[in-house]
């Protein structure tokens, strides 16, 4: 589970998912004498660190969905001898996101673009935007070896989401009619601040 606003309203159902589920699941691998892959977040951190996140770094979740996905992966190492957890960020590809009404961010953009004059886009919260294949060729790689632990999975960089969307816009050649993203701040209900990510690791 990890559309954020829903994890706020219910915490122990997405307990039961994001980190009791992985613990299930790293159980069973184990006992099958099987790898386990748990895929998890940035969101894990406060994003109060002004360089990019390491392995090594301190995780400080601040909202629901963070909490429940670090639990998820501390279960995992616990459960399983043979784990990979993999942190990941700002994922986009081409399969639609079901939590998000089937678009991800970069579909979601190109799609308000083409119903609205102008957007307010999040600029105090940095990600590295991630796509899904990269994701799964780190997968593939880390499933051929016996380098367990904790991987840090991204592109290097990182940008705010408001630059991600006004990449998005240059790259699609968007209208000309159409103003650029209006610069605007995560809401404080989430308690997010900004996240900043990290290099990929090999």
């Amino acid at each position: 589970m990890h559309h954020v606003e829903k994890c706020e309203a219910d915490p122990i159902a997405v307990f039961s998912v994001n980190a009791v589920g992985a613990r299930n699941v790293a159980v069973w691998a184990n006992r099958a004498g099987a790898k386990v892959a748990y895929v998890s977040t940035d969101y894990v951190f406060d994003g109060e660190k002004s360089s990019p996140y390491v392995e090594t770094d301190v995780a400080s979740p601040l909202n629901a969905y963070g909490i429940t996905k670090l639990g998820g992966e501390h279960f995992t190492a616990a459960a399983a001898e043979r784990y990979f957890v993999l942190r990941v960020s700002a994922i986009y590809g081409l399969r639609p996101c079901r939590a998000k009404g089937g678009l991800n961010f970069v579909e979601l953009m190109l799609k308000l673009s083409r119903e609205r004059d102008s957007l307010r886009v999040v600029d105090d919260e940095f990600v590295t935007p991630t796509p899904t294949v990269q994701i799964a060729e780190q997968l593939v790689a880390l499933s051929k070896s016996e380098a367990y632990g904790l991987f840090h999975a991204t592109p290097e960089g990182s940008c705010s989401w408001y630059e991600f969307a006004h990449e998005i816009f240059r790259a699609s050649d968007v209208s000309e009619n159409w103003r650029k993203p209006v610069r605007a701040s995560f809401p404080q209900r989430f308690n997010v601040r900004s996240i900043r990510f990290w290099r990929i690791r090999h």
